[in-house]
């Protein structure tokens, strides 16, 4: 069984610091706590613009759904749900975080909570224990929270009729949603629709499909456009595309695929998300919030990062700088292995070689999106007949791409770090580079440093630092827990400076961000 890491102190639990957050209206802790006000029994998010409860009449929770245990419905003029995300559950690797990532993903309405445990390796009694003990509420009590708000978002969202609405959330009854849409909103979903609806046609798009507008709200400052940077050079043609300003990839979910567009903005991104099942929206929002790290707490981490002299210029030019994430962990994992020691460009031509002779072609394509990135069990099977370069490195792919398809291996949001990365390396051609880069793509992990990487070295030099990896190790300790944002300062330092940067060897792919059309790995 897995070993839980050390708890960390919860900011919900801190009276002092959350009140004042709420008096100051301070948006940076919206998603980070709950208050609930016992006078009108109503619970808000931290900048809620209603005056300001007596400290006597608030508590704080961790969740909404802990408020809605304790009796409390969710404010209408706040909307305490439609807010970024607690950064808590990348900074933390404990159970209950890595349980919220799942839950939010969607693994109990897919699942039940006994699929929940074994992806966590716990026993259900100890999930619910700890969960509980923890984030003030059960898995399901939290799912069904996450139900209410992804529900909420359809009926102003989207034309669907309620009933299609409650099956789309993960309700199992229509009964079941309205009864739970009552006693979260405290009024009825044709009341919600009524209040918010918002013109979009039918909702449906040709062919059957649904198509989506969303809003996804980012804590500020927000660097969206040196995520879509780092996606725009490594994007696999008919998979992605990036052009003016947009970023779009096609998605393989857990009830049928979709394609999204996301345009990076000031405080949050604009998409547009086209689903063949509508049962698959909450985990198409999760995967695009995670791909642009929606959920960081910018404030936090320069602060932090302001500690390092050396950081100060970098930070001030590049506010609000975010870690490219991932929306599927085996595609991620053998992106990575086709990367190893070439350039991005390299590493992109085999990528689109490999989709264009074994991805699955899209139901209905457009002018750029054709094909989804082929599954583990294809290239496990085929990918002999396609996949070129050093003859280990092709083995290694296709034994990487067996133990994914058998389940021997399972790259998700829900792993633990320490366990994941020992998985890694214990498989043929993965290095500790590839492990870690892993952890900081697939998991977010907010403290991974990179030192063996060529590229970040560079950086580093480029901006005064140690360049030997103890050394370096050693400068950036005061920077935890947030190494991974202070690579990607010395990555984007690397990329100013230098062309073209190779691997240290073949178990490591270096990857950074250059001004240029050609950039590298």
């Amino acid at each position: 069984m897995p070993q839980q890491t050390a708890t960390h102190p919860a900011l919900w639990q801190d009276f002092e610091r959350c009140y004042r957050a709420v008096a100051s209206r301070e948006t940076r802790f919206d998603g980070q706590f709950i208050t609930g006000v016992r006078t009108t029994g109503i619970y808000c998010r931290p900048s809620c613009p209603a005056q300001t409860p007596l400290a006597s009449n608030v508590e704080f929770f961790p969740t909404s759904a802990a408020a809605q245990a304790a009796g409390f419905r969710a404010c209408r003029r706040c909307l305490p749900d439609a807010v970024p995300g607690s950064p808590e559950w990348n900074l933390r690797a404990d159970l209950a975080a890595r349980a919220m990532r799942l839950i939010t993903d969607g693994v109990v309405e897919r699942e039940g909570v006994p699929g929940l445990a074994a992806r966590l390796g716990y026993s259900e009694r100890q999930l619910v224990r700890t969960l509980t003990a923890e984030l003030g509420a059960g898995p399901l009590a939290l799912a069904r929270a996450h139900r209410a708000h992804t529900a909420r978002l359809l009926i102003e969202r989207t034309s669907l009729s309620l009933s299609d609405v409650a099956f789309a959330a993960g309700f199992a009854s229509v009964r079941q949603f309205n009864a739970t849409m009552r006693e979260v909103f405290a009024t009825t979903p044709s009341r919600l629709r009524g209040a918010r609806r918002v013109a979009l046609g039918n909702g449906a798009a040709p062919n059957g499909a649904v198509t989506l507008r969303l809003r996804l709200p980012a804590r500020t400052p927000f660097d969206g456009a040196g995520v879509l940077d780092f996606l725009a050079a490594r994007a696999v043609a008919g998979v992605e595309a990036v052009a003016d300003g947009e970023y779009a990839r096609t998605l393989r979910l857990p009830h049928g695929t979709a394609t999204a567009r996301l345009r990076p903005a000031p405080g949050h991104v604009e998409c547009t998300l086209r689903l063949t099942d509508t049962r698959d929206i909450a985990s198409a929002v999760n995967r695009l919030r995670r791909l642009f790290d929606l959920d960081a707490d910018p404030a936090a981490i320069e602060a932090t990062l302001l500690g390092e002299p050396l950081l100060k210029a970098s930070v001030a030019a590049m506010p609000g700088i975010r870690l490219p994430g991932s929306v599927d962990g085996a595609e991620t994992l053998v992106r990575a292995m086709l990367g190893q020691q070439v350039t991005v460009a390299a590493a992109r031509t085999a990528a689109e070689r490999l989709c264009a002779a074994l991805g699955e072609p899209l139901d209905h394509p457009d002018d750029t999106l054709t094909t989804l990135f082929p599954t583990p069990d294809v290239i496990a099977e085929r990918g002999h007949e396609v996949l070129t370069g050093p003859a280990r490195r092709v083995e290694s792919i296709i034994a990487v791409s067996a133990a994914l398809a058998s389940g021997a291996l399972d790259v998700h949001l829900g792993r633990d770090p320490h366990e994941l990365r020992d998985e890694l390396l214990a498989q043929p051609g993965i290095g500790p580079w590839t492990a870690d880069y892993l952890l900081l793509r697939v998991l977010g992990s907010p403290d991974v440093l990179l030192t063996g990487d060529l590229a970040l070295r560079s950086g580093a030099e480029a901006l005064g630092l140690p360049t030997n990896p103890t050394a370096l190790t050693d400068r950036m300790a005061a920077l935890r827990p947030w190494r991974s944002y202070a690579g990607m300062h010395l990555w984007r330092a690397a990329g100013a400076v230098k062309g073209i940067l190779l691997a240290s060897d073949a178990s490591k792919m270096p990857f950074t961000a250059p001004p240029t059309p050609e950039r590298t790995t």
